[in-house]
């Protein structure tokens, strides 16, 4: 027997122990459901939900699905990770590279802070700008101004509205000005690989960027105006916000605090990356007379993102998991509204856990592979 043979058939029964391992519980579960009468299956995914949901990006109350509403609480998951991860990178590349800095008190402070939020149980930090930061802002009526198109208070943060015409051309003038960006970039690297010429890209990507969103308002018939919110009283005692966007306090208060949490762990990866490049490469940079920002941007980081962007992946999977502590605060995910208010109601226990479990691996399996699409695409090539 060849030793390919030899290696397979270890796999082979692994493979076949997980599936009978998997069959095994299946049938267990489904004779003691049959037992106690309790029938299996997704057909009350169409059944009428016949509950709220306080925050939602698409339509929805009581008398839609639970389908619909496992389709607000994933947007809502999906909104939360996204500023997260957003905010938690900038956070993170800036304190990571703030940590390396010459000036004692800059480094200090980033010291300091990755060593404070990151110490400190997530669940925590969420209570304290949920509980104590937030609460303490003033009522509706004593809302704070931000030059009267943007007002904070307790019940959230009321931000003017976009209203839009034409919205499909604005988004295609962007889409084609992201790809001309793209082709831009490439003949640049062509251009500076083979001929040793530097095209001024991101002066040309930001005019690009300008003139056709530009050209769609001036030749393509988009227009954009605002709805600023507007103080309303519906009672002696009562004051609302009516017309714009609200941000609420629960929202806020999640993405501030997992963004800041997760900012600590890639800000030490941004460290790391940046002090496992060779520090003669550094020095031979700025023999040739590169300036520090030079360095950093030309030769230091293309070589540290290598380092860094595999450890960044893993924050990233572990601040879109995070996010389940939005039932903490009533944040309305799909941990609670799909696997809390829908699972009580229906009783439908495995199917809706089955789903949640599904839907958060889902999310996962999506950001590895974006992960590893970009690890390999910014990986140096050998030539």
């Amino acid at each position: 027997m060849s030793n390919k043979k030899k290696d397979l058939i270890p796999q082979v029964l692994t493979v076949l122990f997980i599936i009978l391992v998997i069959i095994y519980f299946t049938i267990n579960a489904q004779n003691n459901m049959g037992n106690r009468g309790i029938s299996f299956g997704f057909g009350f995914l169409s059944q009428e939900s016949s509950f709220d949901i306080a925050f939602s990006l698409i339509d929805y109350d009581g008398s839609y699905s639970y389908a619909r509403a496992f389709l607000v609480g994933l947007l809502n998951t999906i909104l939360v990770s996204v500023i997260g991860i957003f905010f938690a990178t900038i956070l993170g590349v800036t304190v990571g590279i703030s940590r390396l800095s010459q000036n004692y008190l800059i480094a200090k402070a980033a010291e300091w802070y990755v060593e404070i939020f990151r110490n400190i149980p997530l669940i925590l930090q969420i209570f304290f700008w949920y509980f104590a930061a937030l609460r303490a802002l003033p009522l509706t009526i004593d809302s704070i101004n931000f030059y009267d198109i943007s007002f904070l208070n307790v019940k959230g943060w009321y931000i003017p509205r976009f209203i839009w015409t034409n919205f499909s051309t604005f988004v295609y003038s962007i889409i084609t000005a992201a790809i001309l960006i793209i082709l831009v970039s490439r003949y640049s690297r062509k251009q500076r690989d083979e001929f040793g010429k530097q095209i001024p890209v991101f002066y040309i990507s930001l005019a690009i960027l300008f003139i056709l969103p530009f050209l769609s308002f001036l030749i393509g018939g988009v227009t954009l105006s605002f709805k600023i919110p507007e103080l309303t009283q519906l009672s002696k005692t009562i004051y609302v916000y009516q017309g714009g966007v609200t941000i609420i306090p629960e929202l806020i208060s999640l993405a501030l605090a997992l963004s800041m949490y997760t900012a600590t762990f890639i800000a030490e990866n941004v460290r790391a990356g940046i002090l496992g490049v060779n520090k003669g490469q550094k020095e031979a940079a700025a023999s040739i007379g590169l300036t520090r920002g030079q360095i950093l941007k030309l030769v230091v980081m293309p070589q540290a993102l290598r380092i860094i962007i595999p450890p960044t992946t893993n924050q990233y999977l572990n601040l879109t998991k995070n996010s389940s502590l939005a039932a903490a605060i009533a944040y309305p995910d799909i941990v609670l509204v799909f696997a809390g208010t829908a699972l009580m109601q229906t009783g439908r226990a495995i199917e809706i856990i089955s789903i949640t479990m599904l839907t958060y691996l889902s999310l996962s399996l999506s950001i590895s592979v974006f992960m590893n699409w970009y690890n390999k695409k910014m990986a140096i090539k050998e030539k």
